[in-house]
């Protein structure tokens, strides 16, 4: 009777493991299995997105409105020619990008799947000029072309349907009684899986590709490692907001250093998926005299 449960539990792990389709994340090659389709998630955070957009107050500063689509549109364009030309031109259809600023204190921005992205005007003290910005939203882009919202949804989904899966083989085989009912997994657990709760591996990643995306782009990477120490300060005096449960400030800073020499490749005019150098880059940004 051992060896026969033993035998339906690897049989469900095999199931399990075999759902979904493998890809490759771009920039560090990591491979990933993803169990909910581009469309879906597309589909999913377009709707929330636009119920977000509907219930926040827009930024009524003009001049760093613009600078937050400015500066993301440059970052999109940078990725686009990056995945046209590294064989990910399949994946474009899955992004329509959208960038906008919020009337919010919190030291905060995400970006959807699809590249849905917001700004929180709480951020743009921190970040102070264009190129750290393009380091923060660079990697938030990062998180979506990652497709890291889809990938914490497989996990949900897998941990749930696995555990219903083996329930019902066990329950056939005498081992446990009953079935485990299954729900929508993201109405469960909410909008938060397409925005946050990223796991540290995901966001160390996020680092690094949107370090290499700002470079891309044309701002120098440089800047991040001022920026997460205005960060670490703001984290430290209180602040919370952006990135509060990201890898340590210590492990973030060897990290980009270690990142820096591939980066500034790109920066100084590399091959492919580099971008022009915006004649705004490194500009103070101007803040209204109004804030709430």
């Amino acid at each position: 009777m051992k060896k026969v449960r033993f035998l339906l539990v690897a049989l469900v792990a095999a199931i399990i493991t075999g759902c979904g389709t493998t890809s490759t994340v771009p920039v560090t090659g990591r491979k990933q299995t993803l169990m909910v389709s581009d469309g879906d998630m597309l589909a999913l955070s377009t709707q929330q997105y636009q119920q977000f957009m509907q219930q926040a107050k827009a930024s009524t500063n003009a001049a760093n409105t613009a600078m937050v689509r400015r500066v993301g549109q440059n970052l999109a364009n940078a990725v686009t020619t990056y995945l046209q030309s590294n064989g990910y031109a399949a994946e474009l259809s899955n992004f329509a990008w959208e960038f906008n600023l919020v009337q919010d204190q919190q030291v905060n921005a995400w970006c959807m799947p699809g590249g849905k992205i917001v700004v929180y005007e709480g951020l743009l003290p921190v970040t102070q000029n264009e190129s750290a910005l393009a380091i923060v939203l660079g990697h938030e882009i990062a998180h979506a072309v990652a497709k890291h919202s889809a990938e914490r949804i497989s996990k949900e989904y897998k941990n749930q349907y696995g555990a219903a899966i083996l329930s019902t083989v066990a329950q056939a085989a005498g081992v446990s009684a009953g079935t485990q009912q299954l729900i929508d997994l993201v109405q469960q657990v909410g909008g938060s899986l397409l925005t946050s709760g990223f796991s540290r591996k995901q966001e160390s990643e996020a680092d690094h590709m949107g370090l290499i995306f700002a470079a891309m782009a044309g701002y120098d990477p440089n800047v991040a490692v001022s920026f997460w120490q205005r960060m670490a300060a703001q984290s430290s005096g209180g602040g919370g907001g952006l990135f509060s449960d990201h890898p340590s400030d210590e492990s973030r800073m060897k990290d980009i250093q270690k990142w820096m020499p591939e980066a500034l490749r790109y920066y100084k005019g590399g091959t492919t998926g580099t971008a022009a150098r915006p004649a705004t880059t490194g500009r103070t940004l101007h803040f209204s005299s109004k804030r709430k």
